[in-house]
């Protein structure tokens, strides 16, 4: 194994078992993960853990995986064609929180790292993490871009910027002609050439995902709710759906490569609603999502 690939491997491994600790002490301790460990006939396998039907979080899945083979999936090679039917290895970590408390927002973050097995071994990070709030409130939006700034302060002097436009692209339902939430950062195709470089600017993304998420779930999971709330919750969390199944690469890459169904979709929420052709009426908390959340804009020159 290269040394490259066991550091990233022990990485998101400790990261993995940090991030799950704080999510228990945010429910106040007395739950656990689930913990599954799977093997993927083709090579490789994972360790998948899920939190479910707890006080605070719906379902939270924390996903490690480390998987190989002799090609790389087509979603994997869409930016880099001549890589087709390279031998691979991708190592990921890949989360997604859904909240009970719908004044609390989900969250996802990904991180992984890629080497197509040419000669000279072609490697590549890519990640990131997002936010999508069913009620908005300015601060949280101002806290969890600032994290996110802070994260590639190091790295670059345009790399906040970059990131968080190209987030915005990415997280588009296309079809519905809205964001997903209010960004973050996405990125893909990380190669400087310098992977330490590289590599300590990832550990930044995954070291910052806590201090963005965890001061916003303690803010407002005790925030009282009626079932007007929860309703609209459950209906916004079918525009998740709709994304991870038709557009995230992360869900695809994991479908064409043989993954573990399970954990893939762990990604999905456990309560859903769909209703046609509804809208919000003018001038709710519910219509202010639309008209000033799911906007893209500088939210660190958000008013205090």
């Amino acid at each position: 194994m290269s040394a490259q690939r066991m550091a990233v491997l022990a990485y998101l491994q400790d990261l993995q078992d940090r991030i799950c600790d704080e999510i228990v002490a945010i429910e106040g301790g007395g739950c656990r993960f689930r913990e599954d460990l799977w093997e993927r006939p083709q090579g490789g396998g994972g360790r998948s853990r899920v939190l479910t039907d707890a006080p605070v979080f719906e379902q939270a899945g924390v996903n490690f995986s480390h998987v190989y083979g002799q090609e790389l999936p087509p979603s994997a090679t869409k930016a880099r064609p001549g890589l087709a039917g390279s031998a691979f290895h991708a190592v990921g970590l890949s989360l997604v929180f859904h909240p009970r408390n719908p004044y609390v927002p989900t969250t996802h973050c990904n991180l992984r790292y890629f080497e197509a097995l040419t000669d000279p071994v072609t490697w590549w990070f890519g990640g990131g993490f997002d936010l999508t709030p069913y009620y908005g409130f300015g601060e949280d939006a101002k806290h969890w871009h600032a994290v996110a700034q802070a994260a590639c302060a190091g790295y670059d002097a345009d790399a906040y910027r970059r990131y968080k436009a190209w987030c915005d692209d990415y997280f588009f339902i296309k079809h519905r002609n809205e964001p997903r939430g209010i960004g973050g950062l996405f990125f893909d195709d990380v190669h400087s050439g310098d992977f330490e470089r590289d590599f300590g600017f990832v550990r930044e993304v995954g070291d910052h995902f806590l201090l963005a998420y965890a001061p916003i779930a303690k803010r407002r999971k005790d925030t009282r709710y009626g079932e007007r709330e929860r309703d609209f919750q459950l209906y916004r969390r079918g525009r998740y759906v709709e994304f991870n199944l038709v557009y995230d690469r992360g869900t695809l890459f994991g479908l064409q490569s043989g993954g573990r169904t399970e954990s893939i979709l762990m990604s999905l929420p456990p309560e859903v609603r769909f209703r046609y052709d509804w809208r919000p009426a003018p001038g709710t908390p519910e219509a202010a999502l639309y008209d000033t959340f799911l906007k893209p804009r500088d939210w660190l020159t958000w008013p205090d």
